[in-house]
């Protein structure tokens, strides 16, 4: 069964990629998961607040002026050149050691360090960039059009200064969901990966303090996914690469018939082990010739709402087919 496939202008081999995560930030591991028939994989995120961290440890100091004054800009420059190193060093490795694409995932909070850290991360050799978008609505300040400008002054000062293939991985805290993604389409992006999956948090009735649940996905977080890829997949002008929620190969096998063009697992390979890979590549492969499909570019969007349909319609039609037993 030929299960390549093509995301953000590059040939893979398989749809199924390894998501940002702690697995991938170590070259070892890599070379396991591409062993193990991965068709890429999405490097562990730089968080800006990691790199501002490093500053305060190394240079002993809250406010800039504390111990350093003037000299302060300086040394925190240096600081973040050493942090960032670390990882620049692990990407090479990766590169010298890997043959399938290697996708670099960065997120910020301030715009000057969204273009500094992408210029860097194409020196460093990454074949693609995700960007990790995770803007949520947690200010009342925050308007849906505060975060749209956001996304579009990010974008396209990226597409001017990079040009390396640019992914965009967003949540799910849109208004206007479908009129959004079409438009971060339209900017020429390359893919978008649906979607970031947020912090949950709880309260420990105990101590009476606030804790982070589960960071992991849940089997049942594949629907919400699934849903807005079959609606999208065929009104979008950039790939799609879906994400959260997918345990099986039978949910790989589900978002390519919605028309993903790659899948991202991450949760499933921290229960089961990065091993899992061949699991979910051999299923894939098995549910394929069963079907008689030869390669994935036959059934890929097949149960994707077409771009003549009324989504709304289409939506109403699965929920009569249930509540009211209309077939």
């Amino acid at each position: 069964m030929d299960t390549t496939t093509r995301y953000l202008g590059i040939d893979l081999k398989s749809p199924i990629i390894v998501g940002s995560c702690g697995l991938t930030a170590d070259v070892d591991k890599m070379v396991e998961m591409e062993a193990c028939g991965a068709g890429a994989v999405v490097l562990k995120s730089v968080f800006e607040e990691q790199i501002i961290y490093d500053i305060k440890r190394n240079t002993h100091v809250v406010a800039p002026t504390d111990n350093y004054g003037d000299s302060y800009e300086y040394i925190a420059s240096h600081v973040a050149d050493d942090s960032l190193e670390k990882h620049f060093s692990m990407i090479r490795e990766a590169k010298r050691r890997l043959t399938i694409p290697v996708i670099g995932s960065i997120n910020c909070f301030s715009y000057e360090n969204w273009l500094t850290y992408a210029v860097r991360f194409q020196e460093a050799g990454c074949d693609a960039l995700e960007l990790n978008m995770a803007i949520l609505p947690y200010e009342t300040s925050l308007s849906a059009d505060d975060v749209e400008r956001t996304f579009t002054q990010i974008i396209n000062t990226l597409r001017k200064s990079i040009s390396i293939p640019v992914s965009v991985k967003v949540g799910t805290y849109f208004t206007d969901m479908a009129k959004q993604m079409q438009q971060l389409s339209w900017m020429g992006i390359q893919g978008v990966t649906m979607f970031n999956k947020s912090v949950q948090v709880d309260i420990d009735t105990e101590s009476e303090s606030m804790k982070n649940a589960s960071w992991l996905s849940a089997p049942t977080d594949i629907y919400n996914t699934l849903r807005w890829v079959a609606i999208l997949s065929k009104k979008m002008r950039c790939d799609i690469s879906a994400s959260t929620g997918v345990y099986t190969s039978d949910d790989v096998v589900k978002m390519l018939l919605a028309g993903a063009n790659t899948v991202q697992v991450v949760s499933c390979l921290y229960k089961n082990g990065v091993d899992y890979i061949k699991e979910l590549q051999q299923g894939l492969e098995s549910w394929m010739e069963k079907k008689g499909y030869d390669n994935v570019s036959i059934f890929r969007g097949k149960l994707s709402v077409q771009p003549t349909d009324k989504t709304s319609v289409a939506m109403r039609t699965q929920f009569m087919k249930y509540f009211a037993e209309i077939v």
